[in-house]
C-alpha cells in the first residue's frame, strides 16, 4: 500500500542524489586529469573489478555500464588502440572474446582507484550518511497515551 512520501524523505533522497552526483563528478575529473575520458576509466574500472565468475565480454561490460553493444565495442577500440586493453579468443568457439588489461591500462586505472578511494576515505562520509537517512526506517509518531479518569 502506497503512503504518503514525508517532506524528510524528499529532502533525503535530494541530498543522496547530490552526493552521488558529486562522486561521479569528482570521478570525472580524476579520469581526465590521468588523460581519459569518464567511460574509458570506468570501462578499465569494470574489467579490473569484475569478480572471477564474471567474464570480462563486451557484453558484459556493456551491461555492467550500461551501454549498447556496439557502444561498447567503440570504446573498447578505443581503449585497443591506445594500447590499454587488448582483446583475446578464447576456448573453442573463436567467436568468444576476453578484454584484457594491458599493462599500461592496469597502471592508470590503479592511478585514478587509488585517488578515488583516498577521497572516499576522506569525504565519503557524507556520501554514506545520505544512503543512511534514505534507507533509514521512516519514523512513525509513536501513539500517545491516553488515559482514562480513574473513578
Amino acid at each position: 500500500m502506497q503512503t504518503r512520501i514525508a517532506t524528510a524523505e524528499y529532502r533525503a533522497l535530494a541530498e543522496l542524489r547530490y552526493q552521488i552526483r558529486q562522486f561521479v563528478s569528482g570521478g570525472d575529473a580524476a579520469a581526465r586529469n590521468a588523460g581519459l575520458e569518464p567511460q574509458q576509466y570506468q570501462l578499465l574500472l569494470a574489467t579490473r573489478g569484475l569478480p572471477k565468475t564474471m567474464p570480462a565480454t563486451i557484453r558484459m561490460l556493456a551491461e555492467r555500464l550500461a551501454l549498447k553493444h556496439n557502444s561498447a565495442v567503440e570504446l573498447v577500440n578505443r581503449l585497443e588502440a591506445r594500447g590499454l586493453v587488448r582483446r583475446e579468443r578464447t576456448g573453442e568457439d573463436r567467436r568468444s572474446v576476453l578484454i584484457k588489461l594491458q599493462p599500461a591500462g592496469a597502471k592508470l586505472v590503479g592511478q585514478v582507484a587509488q585517488q578515488r578511494i583516498i577521497e572516499l576515505r576522506g569525504d565519503g562520509a557524507a556520501l554514506v550518511s545520505a544512503l543512511h537517512a534514505v534507507l533509514a526506517p521512516r519514523s512513525r509518531p509513536k501513539p500517545k497515551m491516553v488515559r482514562k479518569p480513574s473513578g
